[in-house]
């Protein structure tokens, strides 16, 4: 999955720079890197896969409180 950015005309690096730091942070590309910048065992993968499931079964399991604007 390659990454294309152009840059316009007359353009500071800053501002490339940045557009190109969020680039990465939309396509995963920076996620993945930390991921995988260490082992991590078969159980570990498991274990953290059925943790995310409990906090979103959880999460759906709470009730939700409706946001009401205050009348002045």
């Amino acid at each position: 999955m390659p990454l294309h950015m152009n840059l316009r005309d007359r353009e500071p690096i800053a501002a490339a720079l940045r557009r190109f730091k969020k680039l990465l942070e939309r396509s995963g590309i920076h996620k993945e890197m930390r991921k995988r910048s260490h082992y991590e065992k078969p159980c570990e993968i498991r274990r953290r896969a059925e943790l995310k499931k409990l906090s979103a079964i959880r999460k759906a399991s709470t009730p939700r409180v409706k946001k009401t604007k205050d009348k002045k």
